[in-house]
């Protein structure tokens, strides 16, 4: 695959992007409990060995865009930070979290290898700066309400602070009520700007559906990122929990760790069957 950006190092021997192999980033959407992101993380690194992949864990120390005040939100900055940084010590696991706002970039940046700028917030420049001064990798993921183009801008506000590490996320464009749609034709705009990756769960969300709290539609994740790899996109992003119907967010969405396996082995395939496909 000649096409598209210079590739980003998320983390030593691991990037993403033209001509390297597709990589994955996966875990609960939330910090349950110190013991459950563990377990979560030992989980996958063991997928990820079995299936040779490269693998960064995913999980958030806040959820800042909770459909309801009542909903849980996250352990906060601080002990969620300290549940990643054993997540680290216990499984050597790459690890991306979101941060929300700019005094939360330097803290995290500290701990995490990637930090993540949510859809929500693609457009705020001081919080891209923050996380672009930091020197770590950005992962921005597209607003639903941002045309796949103006990712653009987003990805150079990063980029003016000397920092070239972004990689764009595709997780769906609002269309109608509580719901979104996925382009395959953003997906191809986006390449061409930076390293993107394919958020496979959050792009099924119907958000606010279920009246306080977001809904989703589970049964397509294979369908949608079957068919962003054949694309091209270079990493999918997955949400996964060990009960999904029990997650604390995003419960509608969410992938056991045998759903997880079961797609990991399809896309390796497909990507096997572009590559071979796209060869010069």
């Amino acid at each position: 695959m000649s096409e598209g950006p210079d590739p980003v190092v998320l983390a030593p021997g691991l990037a993403v992007g033209r001509a390297r192999p597709l990589a994955f980033i996966a875990g609960p959407c939330v910090i349950e409990s110190p013991e459950h992101v563990v377990r979560m993380a030992l989980l996958l690194r063991d997928v990820a060995a079995d299936l040779g992949i490269p693998l960064v864990f995913k999980a958030s120390f806040d959820k800042a865009n909770r459909s309801s005040l009542a909903s849980y939100r996250g352990p906060g900055l601080e002990a969620g930070l300290a549940a990643l940084a054993e997540v680290k010590r216990a499984t050597g696991l790459p690890l991306l979290t979101d941060v929300h706002e700019p005094a939360q970039a330097a803290a995290a940046a500290a701990v995490v290898d990637v930090l993540q700028v949510p859809a929500f917030l693609c457009r705020q420049t001081d919080l891209l700066l923050a996380c672009g001064r930091t020197g770590k990798p950005v992962n921005v993921k597209k607003g639903q309400f941002v045309a796949p183009h103006d990712m653009g801008n987003v990805a150079a506000k990063v980029r003016s602070t000397g920092n070239r590490a972004v990689t764009l996320t595709e997780r769906g464009t609002s269309f109608g009520y509580n719901n979104l749609v996925v382009d395959l034709r953003g997906l191809a705009i986006m390449r061409r700007i930076a390293p993107l990756i394919f958020d496979a769960t959050h792009s099924l969300q119907l958000p606010g559906g279920l009246g306080d709290a977001t809904g989703g539609a589970r049964e397509f994740a294979f369908d949608l990122a079957r068919g962003a790899v054949a694309a091209g996109v270079d990493a999918v992003f997955a949400e996964v929990h060990d009960d999904p119907p029990h997650a604390l967010s995003d419960a509608a969405t969410q992938l056991s760790p045998a759903e997880f396996r079961a797609l990991v082995t399809q896309l390796l395939a497909i990507r096997r069957a572009y590559d071979a496909a796209t060869a010069e």
